[in-house]
């Protein structure tokens, strides 16, 4: 309801009650003489109400805290509708009960006013009386650390206790999942403290991680600080690292073991929190991996146009001199490919840039070997081009694939078409060959029996002779020779346009979804793979816009399709698609087949359909990726299958090539993978737009969040698996139709919660709800666990098994480390995953937040009264001001490890009484024990771009006893 409204009903009631009043004023002169007795006319008058409440204490020492009780207040002929309360001292309240704090001595007469309803009132008294205190007292309580919690063991605070961690025999021990808070700086850099004059560059530790558990590194100030991730092996050996620009550095653990974590200052000083866990944190595009494949000494570089950092830049050769690199391709005004070659041409690089800070820990450097180490200086590379003041973006030349897993057996009839009612869709259009869809990938069997006549005029994008396999740069030639693999070629363009638009008349071959579209064929990807430059040079011929090549098509496309993808991303990349996206251009990606909810690009850039891949049983495919940029879901196979029986692996069948006998033999071939699923969606919105051709992209993607044209799957509505359902072929020409003008109930859905259970090194009980989330009915079948140290049980469940479940876990027998498991909860309409890892022994830990300042403020104007200092154990904080003077506080308490004398800051952990975002404030008039409450560090998920300065929490100062001052 409305305040407007709220305010009105005061104004009723005294209209109400005043028509009471005349409507009874009548009803006594209407009846006079008519009584039996000769009497009123039994009109009896209004009773008043009485006033009564209790106050408790009414004499004390200030501040005092009085609790008002008016429950006994009554109407003997009707009810009371108001209470009134006037404290004596300016303030007032409302309600049947109150409270008050009496902050200074005196004497004070609190009154209470009771309303009725006929609006007759009563009030009374009573006396409070405030004294003030001649003794002082005491506040003590417990502060509680999460069990994942950890310091860095040689902060920037010199009260800290210090052990250092600064080289790899000096590792740090920390447990699994955890999060750490932490602080590095290049010396001379930083606030005073321990390690402003010497540094700290490296903090090191060591655990036993998971595979696939993500590491993720949070700079607090990444606005004037750098911080790296690496990661090494149990032997020291370097296995991955992160070094981009962003406020974030992540990584993922390759496989289990003993791993060594190092943090390192790259530039100035920070805070930082490193957390290591289940759910993987994606790579933004400002990260920067070893791990990541990119073209080694080359770099893809947008040069800022109106920013000449000196005079005899004024040139694009200049400009690149300037940096001690070569211009490979590109032009001015977009992106450009540098590169600066061997052992001279990174040292003429390395000196133009300014990169010789050597790291301490250059040994191993030296041990890695060329190939990581040349992977290294082109990241060096990039991080120094970063930081100049005429460099818009500067990114690695990622190597891109084709996602599919060939075989070589064939097929008759394509199971994947029925699945998303394209036989139903073909009655309302085959297509229109004015739609274009842009198939960029490995090119096309252009003489393919089954692709006559399906294409247009494309263009090759294979920059490098080396890679190209047909012996030549960029051309107008898009025929795919092969690339080149130990098993033959994948000849996986040829696949992906078939389902998109193979030729379908006659007996033989196969189907395209969208018979009459026209493909455009476009090369980017050959031996190995294929680079990001050259895919945005197709990206712009696509779209109508300046490339590489010196032209355009005569007509831009109207898709894109895009079976090819990496884990990382960069600015480059999604400024051009972008840009195509507002040329008209629909663009679909592939999601990736690495079972991960990681983000893959080109798929998880705004403005790009990301398609997931299901089996024949419309199950998620066990290969494909997953996760929160997901958009919708399509026939993807799984060739480890045969569910249908019919003695043929559940591929994805299309046209193909085969040259393992030396010569190029036009087939068809099973396929699966997200590359072979979002053609299928291509080629759907293709028929659409053979339909309603001034299709956008932005009604695409609300018919995908509306259901118009997908059939849900998984959880009701959009979910991490299938985004917003299967795409129905159908449906999606039905709603085509409408948008022309030619033109049920939620299934159920179970949901469990949490997903996420993590035991850590005590816990060993954990309930868990299984609801269904649709409106049909549903059963919950089985659910199982796959650990002898698991267990799952019903606790509260009804005839269908949804209710509460508790997980259980025994840790008795186990040897030290980091254990994980999944709770499997199959129903009769879907199966949920429940995710649980543990610790045993040496890998347990209780949590230390780091060493604490607690902090007794003045409310009003926050300044810090008194100090005091504790630290951890067994996980809690014991912490007792004395000598306390009666008043009003609040209570906070942190660490400060970069002893900037601010508890608050970004990385440091932060509590308050009874809670940060809801502090409550203390009346001391005596001694107060038992203020408990919990500490932690805060870790906000950055935003896709990954830029700037993370929020900052509340900045309290802590005092310096030394100076006995607060600073």
């Amino acid at each position: 309801m409305s305040r407007k409204n709220e305010s009105a009903i005061p104004r009723v009631l005294r209209y109400i009650r005043l028509l009471r009043v005349v409507a009874l004023g009548l009803m006594t002169i209407l009846g006079v003489g008519c009584s039996d007795d000769g009497g009123n006319g039994g009109g009896a008058a209004n009773q008043s109400p009485i006033a009564s409440f209790t106050a408790a204490p009414t004499t004390g020492n200030a501040p005092l805290d009085v609790a008002l009780d008016a429950s006994a207040s009554g109407d003997s002929d009707g009810s009371i509708v108001n209470y009134a309360w006037n404290f004596g001292e300016g303030s007032t309240g409302i309600g049947i009960t109150a409270s008050h704090t009496y902050t200074a001595a005196g004497s004070y007469t609190a009154t209470l006013m009771v309303t009725d309803d006929d609006g007759a009132t009563d009030s009374t008294t009573e006396n409070i009386s405030v004294t003030t205190a001649t003794t002082t007292h005491t506040v003590s309580g417990t502060i509680l650390s999460p069990a994942n919690a950890a310091i860095d063991s040689d902060v920037n605070d010199s009260k800290a206790p210090y052990a250092s961690n600064d080289t790899l025999q000096d590792a740090q021990a920390i447990p699994n999942p955890v999060t750490v808070g932490g602080y590095v700086n290049v010396a001379e850099t930083g606030e005073s403290g321990r390690s402003q004059s010497s540094g700290d560059e490296s903090d090191y530790f060591t655990g036993t991680l998971a595979q696939n558990q993500t590491i993720t590194l949070y700079i607090a100030e990444p606005s004037t600080a750098d911080l790296d991730l690496y990661l090494y092996n149990d032997t020291g050996q370097l296995i991955d690292n992160s070094v981009g620009t962003g406020t974030t550095e992540s990584l993922t653990i390759p496989s289990a073991g003993t791993y060594f974590v190092q943090v390192y200052a790259y530039d100035s000083a920070s805070n930082y929190n490193l957390t290591i866990g289940q759910s993987a944190t994606s790579a933004t595009i400002l990260d920067l991996r070893l791990s990541d494949e990119f073209v080694p000494g080359e770099v893809v570089v947008r040069f800022i146009d109106n920013v000449l950092p000196a005079s005899d830049e004024d040139t694009v050769a200049a400009r690149v001199a300037a940096v001690g690199m070569k211009a490979r391709a590109g032009a001015p005004g977009r992106a450009m490919l540098l590169s600066f070659g061997e052992e001279e041409g990174k040292q003429r690089a390395f000196q133009a840039l300014g990169i010789d800070r050597p790291n301490r820990d250059m040994w191993l450097y030296q041990a890695a070997d060329p190939q990581m180490r040349r992977k290294l200086d082109t990241l060096r590379v990039i991080k120094a081009l970063r930081s100049r003041q005429n460099v818009l973006y500067a990114d690695p030349n990622y190597i891109r694939h084709a996602l599919k897993t060939p075989i070589d057996e064939f097929y008759s009839f394509q199971w994947h078409y029925p699945l998303i009612n394209l036989p139903e869709a073909w009655d309302v259009t085959t297509g229109n060959s004015n739609v274009i869809v842009a198939v960029i990938d490995t090119g096309v069997l252009l003489r393919h029996a089954d692709l006559q006549g399906q294409l247009i005029a494309g263009y090759d994008f294979i920059s490098d002779p080396a890679i190209s396999v047909d012996g030549d740069g960029i051309d107008n030639d898009p025929d795919d020779p092969g690339d080149d693999s130990q098993n033959g070629s994948s000849f996986h363009g040829t696949h992906v346009a078939g389902t998109v638009a193979a030729a379908t008349v006659g007996t033989t071959g196969v189907a395209g979804v969208a018979w009459l579209t026209k493909i455009m064929p476009l090369r980017v990807l050959g031996k190995g793979g294929g680079t990001s430059y050259d895919i945005m040079q197709g990206m712009r011929y696509a779209a109508g816009l300046a490339n590489d090549s010196g032209s355009t098509p005569a007509q831009r496309a109207d898709i894109i399709n895009l079976s090819l993808g990496g884990a990382s991303g960069s600015q480059a990349e999604q400024n051009v698609y972008t840009q195509a996206r507002n040329k008209g251009v629909i663009i679909i990606a592939a999601a990736g087949n690495n079972s991960t909810s990681s983000l893959f690009y080109p798929a998880s850039y705004d403005g790009v359909v990301s398609v997931s891949a299901v089996d024949m049983n419309s199950d998620l495919a066990p290969y494909s990726n997953f996760g929160t940029a997901i958009d919708v879901a399509a026939p993807g196979g799984d060739t480890s299958k045969d569910v249908n029986g019919d003695g043929y692996s559940d591929g994805v069948l299309s046209t193909c090539g085969d040259d393992t006998t030396g010569s190029i033999q036009l087939v068809y071939k099973f396929y699966q993978g997200t590359s072979m699923a979002s053609p299928h969606v291509a080629g759907v919105l293709a028929l659409m737009k053979a339909v309603y051709p001034a299709l956008t992209a932005d009604q695409v993607e609300s018919l995908l969040q509306n259901g118009n044209i997908t059939g849900d799957l998984g959880d009701s509505g959009r979910d991490d698996l299938f985004g917003y359902g299967l795409i129905d072929a159908y449906k999606a020409v039905v709603a085509a139709q409408d948008l022309a003008g030619d033109g049920g109930t939620i299934p159920a859905t179970l949901i469990v919660n949490p997903v996420f259970l993590n035991f850590g090194g005590a816990l060993t009980n954990v309930v868990l709800a299984a609801q269904n989330g649709g409106g049909a009915t549903l059963t919950v079948s089985s659910v199982t666990d796959e650990a002898d140290w698991l267990t799952v049980s019903a606790t509260d469940v009804d005839s269908n098994g949804l209710g509460s479940y508790t997980a259980t876990v025994n840790r008795t027998g186990l040897a030290d480390g980091t254990y994980t498991a999944t709770i499997t909860f199959t129903s009769s309409k879907n199966t949920v995953l429940v995710a649980v890892i543990m610790q045993v022994g040496s890998a347990a830990s209780v949590g230390d937040a780091g060493y604490h300042y607690v902090l007794l403020l003045d409310p009003d104007t926050f300044e810090t009264i008194d100090q005091v200092e504790v630290e951890v154990s067994n996980g809690r904080y014991a912490y007792s001001f004395t000598d306390v003077f009666s008043g009003i506080y609040e209570i906070y308490a942190g660490t400060d490890s970069d002893n900037d004398f601010i508890i608050g800051d970004a990385g440091e952990a932060t509590g308050a009484f009874m809670s940060l975002d809801q502090p409550v404030s203390i009346s001391v008039n005596r001694d107060l024990t038992c203020l408990d409450f919990s500490t932690g560090f805060s870790v906000n998920l950055p935003t896709q771009s990954a830029s700037g300065e993370p929020a900052r929490g509340l900045l309290i100062r802590r005092i310096n006893k030394v100076k006995g001052i607060s600073r």
